[in-house]
């Protein structure tokens, strides 16, 4: 069966010229769209994956009930953890970084080899170890320090700040890393050099192809490696994004996914040196994985439901799930510097700003860095 992405925008009516070469035309990076997508498990059933948590043969994952303050539904969902307003333990999910070298159109695109041309002679796969998203670093959100641990964890404990604190602040949600070999990947047909205007070329996949290989080929064969149910594989691809159908819908730059019984979810994202997706506001290496990380954790499923929601960040109309990077695609980033080298990550929105007033987040605001000031206001038409 064909599968394809759910985009979390309006319209994938995207343009970008490429040549029947499958060598981009120069254009302006302006034409180099930037969306993240899901794919959401067809049907999953929450009262099983909480049975799988607790019997440690599933993620390990809560569930919540919440009456929004918006519209005075009540809505119920799982994330990923242990339940931040009755626990103050840590929960530790192993995460496999898998890197993907990629071979189009005659270009190589290896995140385990140095980048001299990009990157100074760094190499990429050990950049992203070295990131936020893996190792701890101190954060405070809207002025209150949340303590020190990996981003998404420092995320998740500013987004249930009131509750984390009551119930003591040692609450964490922790992703253990376990690097895996590397994968080589030639897409034929289904890859494009998509533009060459920035540091490096940017390569493109076909999305729907590359999910159904990531799902069909990749999880069963890592299955070997420890991959399954209970951790959370990443595929981390270097200048390579996804396009949909051909590469004149490009371009998809990460997303979440699920599926199975019981839920195997997964993640890939590029981590990008070119600069090609950079309007100034930080769209460069992390920021594509705190996006999709965070969205991980918050809707492992991809389908928490929320009132709806939308004309912010990268959605054009209406959406009513719970995906927090969504809203601030775009935004400018937060920086981190570690090891000399300043990592770009994605403000992301707090569980309040989707359900409503008042803030249990840090700071009183609605997501981590200051943009949000209220929640998403009137249910979105």
């Amino acid at each position: 069966m064909r599968r394809t992405i759910v985009f979390s925008i309006a319209s994938a009516a995207l343009l970008l010229a490429v040549s029947i070469s499958g060598v981009a035309q120069q254009i302006d990076k302006s034409a180099l769209h930037r969306y993240f997508g899901v794919v959401p498990h067809p049907d999953p059933d929450a009262a099983k994956m909480l049975e799988q948590s607790a019997q440690g043969t599933g993620l390990t994952v809560w569930s919540y009930s919440a009456t929004s303050s918006r519209n005075g539904s009540t809505y119920k969902g799982t994330m990923v953890g242990a339940d931040p307003n009755t626990s103050n333990v840590t929960t530790t999910i192993t995460t496999q970084i898998v890197p993907i070298i990629f071979t189009i159109g005659g270009t190589t695109f290896d995140p385990t080899v140095p980048d001299s041309t990009c990157e100074g002679g760094k190499v990429p796969l050990t950049l992203f170890k070295q990131s936020p998203i893996i190792k701890k670093t101190a954060f405070t959100f809207n002025g209150v320090n949340v303590g020190k641990g990996q981003y998404i964890d420092a995320f998740q404990r500013g987004s249930f700040w009131t509750p984390i604190q009551a119930n003591g602040g040692k609450y964490h949600t922790t992703l253990k890393a376990v690097t895996l070999p590397a994968i080589t990947v030639d897409p034929g047909t289904h890859g494009q050099i998509v533009y060459t205007g920035g540091c490096e070329a940017l390569g493109g996949v076909d999305q729907s192809w590359w999910d159904s290989y990531v799902r069909g080929t990749l999880l069963p064969s890592l299955a070997s490696q420890g991959v399954g149910p209970t951790t959370f594989p990443m595929f981390m691809m270097y200048n390579v994004v996804m396009y949909s159908g051909n590469p004149n819908n490009c371009c998809i730059l990460g997303y979440h996914g699920a599926t199975g019984n019981p839920v195997q979810t997964y993640s890939p994202f590029e981590f990008d040196s070119t600069g090609a997706f950079d309007n100034g506001d930080g769209f460069t290496d992390a920021y594509i994985a705190a996006h999709e990380v965070g969205e991980w954790l918050a809707d492992p499923t991809g389908r928490n439901p929320t009132p709806f929601w939308g004309h912010v960040g990268q959605v054009g109309g209406c959406q009513s799930n719970l995906e927090v990077g969504d809203p601030l695609t775009g935004t400018p980033a937060i920086t981190k510097t570690i090891k000399g080298f300043t990592y770009h990550l994605q403000e992301l929105a707090f569980f309040s700003w989707f359900y409503g007033a008042p803030s249990m987040g840090a700071g009183g605001l609605y997501s981590n860095n200051g943009t949000f000031v209220s929640d998403a206001g009137p249910v979105c038409h």
